[in-house]
């Protein structure tokens, strides 16, 4: 997903038995499906959790409008230019709801950016590697959209329910953004046959990283055992891990393009791919961030924040002025 990094209490799962009474009520609801509303008690490890997972998922999709806004105005149609200006939109639209989400439980929107900008804050390792041609925003969508789909769709039966209610919009958006990118693809490769070469090498480049999108092994993921207790997440990394590739490789060769794998096979007794060992160390290199891109997507972001201070005075300003006309007139 795109909190790849998220920790939760770091203990052992409780049984029921081992429950105080207020965390055993608690965890029956959850075990019955019943959402988890913010004014409602909550362990304070479940809000926690929450907050890290819901705010790095807000700060990727923020994050995540750079390496595709800087090809708005260099798509090759007009067309193309609409489309995916409204992607970019999109996004934007996502962290809204996402950082809307998070401040139920109790945290501001100035918090949650402070944590961003002064790297406390996780976003999406994807985002940190650069898009070089045109065939890259193709690749975003299909792979790193993809991706983010078979992650999101889960999300939207997640026990907390302003999260879970977000995701239901943010998913039918997400399948829109993978469509686009797969449709830039096929264009691709039915063209000419330096159009087919650009979108293999988009391919090679972004199919490794897309899946360091679901993070860790599960053998590294030891938080993962409480928050999937929680109802916060209802699968496993490697579940989903796999579950793209089993998606996605059909997908690749109708397109006749070729995953860069020499390991990837299709094993007839589980009805699955095997696939190669992700690079590990290159995913928590770019999370430290020695990643590519990720001084130029911090410093974009420093700056946005910078040149919007007079805005967000501004309204301040205004909101003072109305709250004391309001109190003058009664």
């Amino acid at each position: 997903m795109y909190a790849q990094m998220v920790k939760s209490t770091g203990e052992g799962v409780k049984s029921l038995e081992e429950m105080e009474p207020q965390e055993r009520a608690f965890q029956e609801r959850i075990n019955a499906d019943v959402k988890i509303e913010p004014k409602e008690w909550m362990p304070e490890g479940y809000r926690k959790t929450l907050i890290r997972q819901i705010s790095q998922h807000a700060h990727s999709e923020i994050v995540g409008q750079l390496p595709e806004g800087n090809w708005i105005t260099r798509a090759p149609t007009l067309e193309r230019k609409m489309i995916l200006l409204a992607k970019v939109q999109d996004e934007a639209g996502h962290g809204l709801y996402l950082y809307c989400a998070a401040e139920t439980l109790g945290v501001s929107r100035d918090e949650m950016t402070e944590q961003l900008l002064s790297g406390k804050a996780k976003y999406s390792s994807i985002f940190n590697y650069p898009t070089l041609t045109w065939a890259d925003i193709g690749a975003i969508g299909w792979l790193v959209d993809g991706a983010a789909i078979m992650n999101q769709v889960p999300l939207q039966r997640c026990s907390f329910g302003p999260y879970s209610r977000a995701m239901i919009r943010i998913c039918k958006e997400e399948s829109f953004h993978q469509r686009q990118g797969y449709d830039i693809m096929m264009k691709l490769v039915k063209g000419t046959p330096e159009q087919k070469e650009m979108a293999q090498d988009a391919l090679n480049r972004w199919w490794w990283p897309s899946l360091m999108m679901f993070g860790p092994s599960d053998t590294d993921s030891v938080h993962s055992a409480q928050s999937m207790a929680w109802g916060i997440k209802q699968n496993s990394n490697d579940e989903l891990r796999q579950k793209f590739v089993d998606q996605t490789v059909p997908q690749a060769e109708y397109l006749g393009l070729n995953v860069p794998d020499p390991d990837l096979k299709w094993n007839d007794e589980r009805k699955s791919y095997d696939f190669g060992e992700v690079d590990w160390n290159e995913f928590y290199e770019v999370l430290k961030g020695n990643g590519p891109c990720n001084a130029e997507r911090m410093a974009a972001r420093r700056k946005a924040w910078d040149d919007g201070a007079w805005f967000r005075e501004g309204l301040m300003a205004h909101a003072r002025k109305k709250e004391t006309r309001k109190m003058a007139a009664e």
